[in-house]
């Protein structure tokens, strides 16, 4: 891990060194850095976006005993590539009495609230396209203006089951931030600061789901139940009850604007997944075996990067399996769980959390 981070910071230093050469102005210096992290982010986004869509549709074979897509590439692997050239190919309808130019703007929306929430998200040290002492707090605030793209979409398509997907997706989502953002102010507490790579240290000594065994352990699986919610994911999948709503507030839209929504879809599930391994599971940081120091010495020489996209390769695996196992919940079951179960117990799991580190605090230091 070291060597990771040596030559991490001899990469950084020398592409700073040489736009300074180039560059001399700091603003220009300033400017290409953040036009070629918003370039690498995007090329980023894409990929990761068709990775997930692949392995979506494999996971979901193969846990209903099929293949899934196998007839474009080796196993199917190039079927995203077809389905994006598809989606490009596809011609764009507007219906004929939507507001054109919120229904236009609504897909962007979700897109670039995704996009720069994905900014923050430190994938090793020194590996983060905004570093922000506060981008835990900036996460949660631009996230949630996702929101406004669906009932943007969902109003602006003049169309009663889109509008009826938007509303679902307005209550739904903004309930289930609640719960979230309450298990993410407990991996708060714990660790006493906002920044994401602050976070990441202080599970130097231990992942918080095992180190705060009880609070930890529970805050983690607020997070992920809330989070699958805030995503649309079965079994919250209300918002596109295809029996319902036909496709909920999507319904009207085709083509380029179609997959804009598709693809916030699944760089929110990506985000989601990191957050959670960032704050509970140690972000970047070696799974540690107590004191067997020759195994924790190789699990040292995995490069960061690795750990921490292990990390939300299982979490998304996680989040894949809810799709294909459980049933798709009614409206009232679904806002009868946050309201009833999910936010009190969320409730509860802080306040204990807050009485450890008071308590804890009061000990070392009366």
């Amino acid at each position: 891990m070291i060597n990771s981070l040596y030559h991490t910071d001899r990469l950084v230093e020398s592409v700073d060194a040489l736009l300074r050469e180039w560059l001399v102005h700091p603003a220009l210096v300033a400017l290409v850095k953040m036009a070629g992290a918003a370039a690498l982010l995007a090329a980023f986004v894409a990929v990761v976006a068709m990775i997930l869509v692949y392995l979506e549709r494999k996971v979901a074979g193969h846990m209903q005993q099929r293949l899934g897509p196998m007839r474009v590439g080796p196993h199917g692997i190039l079927q995203p590539m077809a389905d994006s050239l598809k989606l490009l190919g596809k011609e764009e309808i507007n219906p004929r009495d939507a507001d054109l130019f919120i229904y236009n703007l609504a897909p962007l929306i979700c897109f670039v609230a995704s996009f720069v929430t994905l900014s923050f998200v430190p994938f090793a040290p020194r590996i983060q396209a905004v570093h922000f002492n506060v981008g835990l707090l900036f996460v949660i605030g631009v996230s949630s203006l996702g929101v406004l793209g669906i009932l943007a979409a969902g109003w602006s398509s003049n169309n009663k089951w889109s509008l009826l997907g938007a509303m679902r997706a307005g209550a739904q989502i903004i309930s289930y931030e609640l719960s979230a953002a309450l298990a993410i102010l407990g991996a708060v507490i714990f660790a006493g600061s906002l920044d994401f790579n602050e976070i990441v240290e202080s599970q130097r000594a231990g992942w918080w789901i095992w180190r705060a065994p009880v609070v930890g352990f529970l805050a983690f699986v607020i997070y992920t139940i809330a989070s699958t919610a805030e995503c649309n994911r079965t079994p919250f999948d209300i918002v596109e009850g295809e029996s319902e709503l036909t496709a909920g507030f999507h319904t009207e839209y085709a083509a380029m604007k179609f997959a804009m929504f598709f693809l916030a879809e699944f760089v929110n599930v990506f985000i989601v997944c990191a957050v959670s391994a960032t704050l509970f599971l140690g972000g970047w940081m070696p799974f540690h075996l107590g004191n067997w120091e020759a195994v924790n010495r190789w699990f040292d020489l995995i490069p960061p990067w690795m750990w921490f996209f292990g990390k939300v390769s299982v979490l998304v695996f996680i989040v894949m399996w809810f799709r294909w196992t459980f049933p798709r919940l009614r409206v009232d079951q679904l806002m009868r769980f946050e309201w009833k179960f999910l936010m009190p117990l969320a409730l509860v799991n802080l306040a204990v959390a807050a009485v450890l580190v008071t308590g804890r605090w009061f000990f070392f230091h009366s």
